[in-house]
């Protein structure tokens, strides 16, 4: 018996890709300084990630550069990075704030309840 076929889609690999970039712990680090700047060049990246070398950094804007995550800007010998915003990063963020909204959600029922139930009893 064989495998069903897969039924990922494209669009499935892409948000996969992009959350196995932000995985790592320093490319995190880097999408929070180019989300907090706007855009940075590369050697400004490497100066606020100091515990890895210009070269590891390169290799880290490489792979969230590829997932698109980062979009790269080329001025004379100098490249320049910021995120795409209108890219996978929006969905990324998307599914994140729904994921996370709904234990606040939660949270915000059961105070409400709980409110309720005081004030029936108190």
């Amino acid at each position: 018996m064989g495998l069903a076929p897969s039924t990922r889609s494209e669009h499935d690999v892409d948000v996969e890709s992009a959350f196995e970039a932000l995985s790592h712990q320093v490319r995190r680090e880097i999408a929070a300084h180019l989300a907090e700047s706007g855009e940075l060049s590369a050697g400004d990246i490497a100066d606020r990630v100091p515990q890895v070398g210009r070269t590891t950094v390169s290799s880290h804007l490489r792979i969230l550069r590829t997932a698109g995550i980062v979009i790269e800007r080329q001025d004379g010998r100098y490249r320049y990075y910021r995120l795409d915003q209108d890219g996978i990063v929006r969905e990324v963020l998307s599914f994140m704030q729904q994921i996370l909204r709904q234990p606040v959600t939660d949270l915000a029922e059961t105070a409400t309840a709980l409110d309720r139930t005081e004030r029936r009893t108190g």
